[in-house]
């Protein structure tokens, strides 16, 4: 597993922490339960904007989420907040599968 980040399941929903890189947030986590994001909080970054994208997201199914927020640049930056969000959900996809087979 990657150093940036952790899943952990509590009583069927997965918890995810993803310290994202190149944005000015430090922190994700994630509640997910059927591939769907339950709840996501950031530390750092723009605030209203990260709480608008948490709050959109919510009852997402997580594959909708990364087809519409990868690879969305912020400003100058080759990748923002959104694009990091969309790849703790690629990470955690790819661990549910290592974990399942």
């Amino acid at each position: 597993m990657s150093e940036n980040f952790e899943i952990k399941e509590i009583d069927g929903i997965d918890e995810i922490r993803f310290q994202p890189s190149g944005v000015c947030s430090k922190l994700m986590m994630l509640k997910i339960k059927n591939n769907q994001i339950l709840e996501m909080e950031t530390v750092g970054g723009c605030s209203g904007n990260l709480k608008g994208i948490g709050s959109l997201v919510i009852g997402m199914d997580i594959d909708e989420v990364i087809k519409r927020l990868q690879g969305l640049p912020c400003g100058s930056r080759p990748t923002s907040c959104p694009d990091q969000l969309s790849i703790a959900l690629r990470l955690y996809k790819e661990e549910k599968l290592k974990i399942t087979v």
